[in-house]
């Protein structure tokens, strides 16, 4: 049974993490101007987030929803604001030397980016508590240690997304031209601000 809800879990985290959106731009632009590991660390950074709200769906804890989605407002109104000024950034960013690696700092900074921007949408926490409550896997008469074990799994399916997603990614890294990088990074900036203007819009509606 263990294995069984780790197994899900495990499905739960990846088909979460795989589809497209501002962080999945942020770890291909990352990884096309900073390497792999620095891709690898900007999708941690949301794996870490998915289990966070994976573990409020699987324990039942419908406080810290009620808590979160009652702030929702500002969350995404914080959240759409911080893409703009992403895309912002990545639009204008120089190339990086390829013979420069990035240093520490730069790796936590883009852990935690990534982290928060996942946080700052606590939708999120809904979709998690659907899909564990459809099949199953919440906490069921204080069996945390399943619980705990849904968790994991769902840690470990997104990062083993980010893995997949940086590696395949750095694999076209050094076959690109300057400028072919310099007009992705315009389009990887267009993509953020695209995403980040549709959640202040979404505000109003």
């Amino acid at each position: 049974m263990i294995v069984e809800f780790f197994t899900r879990g495990i499905a739960i985290g990846f088909a979460v993490a795989a589809p497209v959106g501002p962080i999945g731009m942020l770890v291909i632009r990352r990884t096309l101007a900073e390497g792999r590991l620095m891709g690898l660390f900007t999708g941690l950074g949301a794996a870490v987030a998915d289990a966070c709200y994976g573990s409020v769906g699987a324990f039942g804890l419908s406080f810290v929803s009620s808590f979160l989605l009652g702030y929702g407002l500002w969350t995404k109104l914080l959240g759409g604001l911080f893409l703009c000024y992403l895309g912002i950034s990545t639009f204008r960013a120089p190339l990086r030397e390829g013979g420069k690696p990035a240093s520490g700092t730069r790796y936590t900074g883009a852990f935690f980016t990534t982290m928060l921007l996942t946080l700052a949408n606590p939708i999120t926490i809904l979709s998690f508590m659907a899909i564990l409550a459809g099949l199953g896997l919440g906490a069921r008469g204080g069996d945390y240690g399943a619980a705990a074990t849904v968790v994991a799994g769902v840690f470990l399916g997104s990062t083993l997304w980010w893995v997949l997603l940086s590696g395949g990614v750095s694999l076209l890294k050094d076959r690109l031209k300057p400028e072919v990088m310099k007009w992705i990074n315009r389009a990887s900036g267009l993509c953020l601000c695209v995403f980040g203007v549709t959640a202040l819009v979404g505000l109003i509606r």
